[in-house]
């Protein structure tokens, strides 16, 4: 991992911040690139938001790195740019709770403090036999008040890396390594034959799922594209006018009402461009995206904050959802040269 080579304070934060919610593997290029062009917490204050979140497209959890640059930000401002030491002084930090900054006054700085995620959980309900719900408020008290003492007697950045990877590597949700598990010999869930059992989850609500349909505006060769609030889901970052299908409508018809309220402009819908299956955290979506022509208005931002006519390889520039820049490359790659000079682009149907 590269952050372990060189762990010093920034790097260590910026790791634990992407590390949330996402995996080891998919986190270290995301991390690499973002390490080159933000080396340090002063070049990250001074980036502009629209980089930070070109540079964190496609990890997910945007206001992850809204967070991170806002902190960075009040670092520079107010702490002279010295970050935190203590696991109390980095809980002021915009985007960081209690796992996090355990996880980086522990690793970075020697802090005694349990970090206490749900690979630990997980450990510690099979190894104490916790029978209730491990994402309940009381257990992770526990859990964390359990672990203080054990923490106090060894090198607490080793002691809460090595939980954590226990957790990850050894102690899996599903089929568990308990062969190669060094709790083996105290663990209550294999001793009484619970490791299926433990930990106990509360169950989880069906994942809906949303029809939706966006419109690629098309006018004498550009694309109107918008950026969501700060405030809402993604945002900060672009995306292609649209919203979820009602009933009784057909896609086509939910692009042209979509474009119409988000942007006040009429336009004459055409051929899908493609459709694209994504998942968020807590619903599906099928997208459908449908090539459009501007036939009147003026762009006015309703539902967005802002909207910009761009040339098709400008698209690059700009963050967008994995959904809608999967949807834009095809754009990307498939607008005619001839379409520059008010031509009509050939759209094609597919899958993405």
């Amino acid at each position: 991992m590269p952050w372990r080579e060189h762990p010093s304070p920034y790097r260590v934060w910026v790791s634990e911040i992407m590390l949330q919610q996402t995996q080891v593997a998919t986190v270290i290029p995301y991390f690499e690139r973002f390490l080159h062009r933000f080396p340090d917490v002063q070049t990250l204050a001074a980036a502009d938001p629209q980089d930070v979140l070109r540079l964190w497209e496609g990890l997910g959890y945007y206001s992850r790195a809204r967070n991170l640059h806002k902190a960075a930000r009040e670092v520079t401002a107010l702490r002279e740019g010295c970050l935190p030491q203590t696991h109390d002084e980095w809980l002021t930090l915009p985007g960081v709770g209690a796992y996090t900054a355990a996880a980086i006054a522990s690793i970075a700085f020697g802090e005694p403090v349990p970090s206490v995620d749900g690979n630990v959980l997980r450990v510690c309900a099979r190894l104490w036999g916790i029978h209730d719900p491990i994402r309940d408020p009381r257990v992770v008290s526990l859990v964390r008040e359990r672990l203080r003492p054990l923490i106090a007697r060894v090198d607490p950045s080793h002691f809460n890396q090595a939980m954590m990877e226990t957790g990850a590597l050894v102690c899996r949700p599903r089929n568990p390594d308990c062969a190669a598990c060094v709790l083996r010999k105290d663990c209550v869930a294999y001793r009484d034959g619970l490791v299926d059992t433990l930990p106990v989850m509360r169950p989880t609500a069906a994942v809906p799922h949303y029809d939706v349909a966006v419109g690629v505006v098309w006018k004498a060769g550009r694309i109107l594209i918008a950026r969501r609030h700060d405030d809402q889901m993604l945002g900060g970052l672009w995306e292609f006018p649209g919203g979820k299908q009602r009933a009784g409508e057909s896609l086509q018809q939910t692009a042209r009402r979509e474009v119409r309220e988000e942007t006040g402009l009429r336009v004459r819908v055409g051929e899908a461009y493609a459709t694209v299956r994504h998942a968020y955290s807590h619903f599906r979506i099928t997208l459908t995206a449908f090539r459009c022509e501007w036939m009147s208005g003026q762009p006015k931002p309703r539902t967005s904050v802002e909207l910009k006519w761009i040339a098709p390889d400008e698209l690059g520039r700009y963050p967008f959802p994995r959904a809608n820049r999967r949807i834009g490359d095809l754009v990307a790659r498939e607008a005619p040269r001839k379409h520059a000079a008010g031509h009509k682009p050939v759209a094609r149907k597919g899958r993405l």
